[in-house]
């Protein structure tokens, strides 16, 4: 996890699901994103905070520190027992935002036939929008882009049922810890704290079979965030 997210619903349902008192800034609007395909690499509408507002940016999914360039590619997530211990995210730890997303897709091996994926969308149990919480390197408002601006979301291990569809899934925070989590004067102790305690349980989320199209990232639509009748085995 987490390899591929839908993001399809406009900025102002994520930012009202948000309820945040914050002045916003900039990149607000409410057109529909209509994502339901999201690869790395891509750029992403990310949610972070300055002191004087809220951001909404488009910022590509994935970062390496630049010592780090060409030796791998940019990992697209972070482990959270791990993002605060050596030095490959001790740069991004303190810079902290959101990804507003209506789910995310794992891929499933049929135990009859490991070379046979299925895909599974996961999202809330209210279908409501979810915040993933991230990490990374933000352009200011109006700024140009940079060449080490990117983000990773925060990962933990799977628990309950969850776990029979990927052993990680990212944290996802309730509104009240999101908006603390961005907040520039949340101390790192807290943001830990929030990170490794605070991520939604595996029973706040539903997952089901969806089309296999959504494996190749040229697909797009709203059909590939629908059940299927996945049959016998898969």
């Amino acid at each position: 996890m987490c390899g591929r997210i839908a993001q399809y619903k406009g900025v102002a349902q994520y930012l009202e699901r948000l309820d945040s008192a914050t002045p916003i800034l900039s990149g607000y609007d409410d057109v529909p994103l209509e994502r339901y395909n999201v690869a790395p690499s891509t750029r992403v509408k990310v949610i972070h905070q300055l002191v004087n507002g809220l951001v909404v940016a488009s910022v590509k999914w994935g970062w390496q520190p630049f010592w780090a360039k060409g030796k791998m590619p940019p990992p697209i997530n972070a482990r959270v027992e791990k993002v605060t211990q050596g030095k490959y995210f001790k740069q991004i730890w303190p810079h902290r935002a959101l990804v507003g997303a209506d789910g995310w897709f794992e891929w499933v091996k049929d135990p009859a036939d490991p070379k046979r994926k299925q895909p599974f969308f996961i999202r809330l149990r209210s279908t409501q929008p979810m915040f993933m919480a991230a990490i990374g390197h933000f352009p200011e408002p109006e700024a140009e882009l940079r060449e080490d601006d990117g983000f990773v979301i925060l990962t933990a291990d799977s628990a309950g049922g969850m776990i029979d569809i990927h052993d990680r899934r990212p944290i996802v925070l309730s509104a009240e810890h999101a908006r603390e989590w961005v907040d520039p004067d949340t101390s790192l102790e807290r943001a830990e704290e929030l990170a490794l305690r605070h991520g939604l349980p595996s029973e706040a989320f539903e997952w089901f079979p969806v089309d296999k199209a959504v494996g190749n990232v040229r697909n797009e639509g709203p059909q590939l965030v629908l059940p299927i009748d996945k049959g016998p085995g898969f």
